[in-house]
């Protein structure tokens, strides 16, 4: 059984879809697993990882347009705004989503479908670095 673990870091420039497919894809290749499952951490909560539609960049828009409409900045009752009024809204959003997906991997690829792909999908206005753990385990 082998068990491998690595970390790299998203620059983001606000809200939206940052694809982290070939990163994670990276770590699996490292890691020398033939047949496991990478499990992928993203260690904030104003931000997300999602598997998505990675073919049609108006996918994400739709995304992107659903959650603002979902979860709007601008409601006079949220109460937990000490960093900006997308506070409350980011971890509210984080919590609707999912801070680790699993992949399974066969003949050491991620076994994605043809049109998927892993993103950080960041809530917050400004720009971020964020810290995304990968852990591969396997044979």
């Amino acid at each position: 059984m082998i068990t491998h673990s690595e970390s790299f870091e998203v620059s983001t420039r606000g809200k939206g879809t940052y694809e982290i497919t070939d990163q994670v894809a990276r770590v699996a290749q490292n890691s020398r697993v033939s047949i496991g499952t990478a499990s992928v951490f993203i260690q904030h909560t104003s931000a997300s990882l999602i598997v998505f539609e990675n073919a049609d960049r108006s996918a994400r828009v739709d995304l992107d347009e659903f959650f603002e409409r979902l979860v709007p900045e601008d409601s006079d009752y949220f109460t937990h705004t000490s960093e900006g009024a997308d506070d409350s809204t980011s971890h509210i959003r984080t919590s609707l989503t999912r801070s680790s997906e699993v992949i399974p991997i066969v003949d050491g690829r991620l076994q994605l479908g043809t049109w998927q792909g892993i993103f950080l999908f960041e809530h917050r206005r400004s720009p971020h670095r964020r810290c995304i753990f990968v852990t591969v385990i396997g044979d």
